[in-house]
């Protein structure tokens, strides 16, 4: 049985991918154009890399399409519930490193902690009769960190296009979103609660649990985990 690696199918992070498993001894190559999705392997035998958007890639995972798979260590959190029961992380990739933090107007002087977030959320009830919004497209993660700190009188806004915006907008009070320098934040005169890091994301190679491992998959796996120097998982 072939392997089936799922990875990137474009950008930055497909470069840092293939970097990555080149490095290795692995090649991985798009084989037709940017618009095409066919590719190769060579340095393995038994291995057929499939080119997917990293926001697949999890779903691909758990549904056992795929054997291993390269995405934001953010997005398995995101897109699957109890993920360590239907994914086994390999290793970290040491690239596309991001922070899903919690962020707020910089002119709200007095709420700097998940603390201060909490009562100005119940304040905000108070005066305008619903509750506080905030606006991100990790609606799990986000929704369980909160949790974790006690905070309760807010509602998630779902958000697919610029998230800083939605404060200036009108559409949010608040926002959890993706960044790596702050700068975009800053722009959009926002600041980071000093507590309010949910995730610190990176690319990750993950393994299916659910997967066939059979017909020599299972050896395949053997051989690119000694190629690769990492342990092999257990699925």
């Amino acid at each position: 049985m072939t392997l089936k690696l799922g990875v990137p199918s474009k950008g930055r992070l497909m470069e840092q991918t293939f970097d990555w498993f080149a490095a290795r001894g692995l090649v991985l190559r798009r084989t037709g154009s940017d618009r095409e999705y066919a590719a190769a392997v060579e340095g393995a035998d038994g291995v057929e890399l499939v080119l997917l958007s990293a926001g697949e890639i999890p779903r691909e995972l758990a549904a056992g399409r795929i054997h291993l798979g390269v995405t934001g260590s953010d997005l398995v959190r995101e897109k699957l519930a109890d993920w360590e029961t239907q994914v086994a992380e390999l290793t970290p990739m040491g690239f596309g490193h991001a922070d899903l933090i919690l962020a707020v107007p910089a002119c709200w002087a007095d709420v700097d902690t998940l603390e201060d977030l909490d009562a100005a959320a119940a304040a905000f009830r108070r005066a305008h009769g619903f509750r506080l919004r905030i606006a991100t497209k990790y609606h799990r993660l986000v929704r369980d960190f909160l949790r974790g700190a006690g905070v309760a009188d807010y509602q998630l806004v779902d958000s697919q296009g610029a998230t800083e915006g939605t404060v200036k907008n009108l559409t949010a009070e608040a926002v959890a979103d993706i960044t790596s320098s702050g700068e975009t934040l800053r722009a959009n005169h926002l600041k980071i609660l000093s507590d309010g890091l949910i995730h610190q994301s990176q690319a990750t190679l993950l393994a299916a649990r659910g997967a066939d491992w059979g017909n020599g998959a299972g050896g395949t796996l053997d051989g690119l985990c000694a190629m690769m120097g990492i342990d092999r998982p257990v699925v």
